[in-house]
């Protein structure tokens, strides 16, 4: 019975580590975003604005992007749990935003792309 109850417990918290955030695995999940957005010291804005710092940053706020109207007036301000339901789907979340993502619904991976994005602050330098 002991046995049967360290197995069921060493599942649990490998579960529970499954689900970690994997900034290395972001990076990898970030990889399909590099066709719009950019990030770290040398990111510009280019079909996307830049992403760095973005958790923590208000919507529609880097200077020398233009933002659809939607995004800008959308009062968000980018915390994991509202970058979580964007990057759902960002059509439901900012109805006419620019974006044209059809949205990331695998957790793991939501998870993974939020470690790498936090890892940037305003300027791209990694924290």
């Amino acid at each position: 019975m002991r046995a049967v109850i360290f197995v069921a417990v060493l599942a649990v918290v490998g579960a529970g580590e499954a689900r970690a955030q994997d900034a290395a695995a972001g990076e990898k999940v970030f990889a399909v975003c590099k066709a719009c957005h950019q990030i770290g010291e040398t990111a510009k804005n280019a079909v996307g604005p830049v992403l760095n710092g973005v958790i923590g940053r208000k919507a529609g706020s880097v200077a020398g992007y233009t933002y659809s109207a939607a995004n800008k007036d959308s009062g968000i301000t980018w915390d994991e749990a509202t970058f979580r339901e964007y990057i759902k789907d960002p059509k439901a979340k900012v109805p006419g935003t620019k974006m044209i993502y059809a949205g990331l619904k695998d957790e793991q991976k939501t998870n993974d792309l939020v470690a790498f994005l936090k890892q940037f602050d305003t300027d791209g330098k990694k924290k």
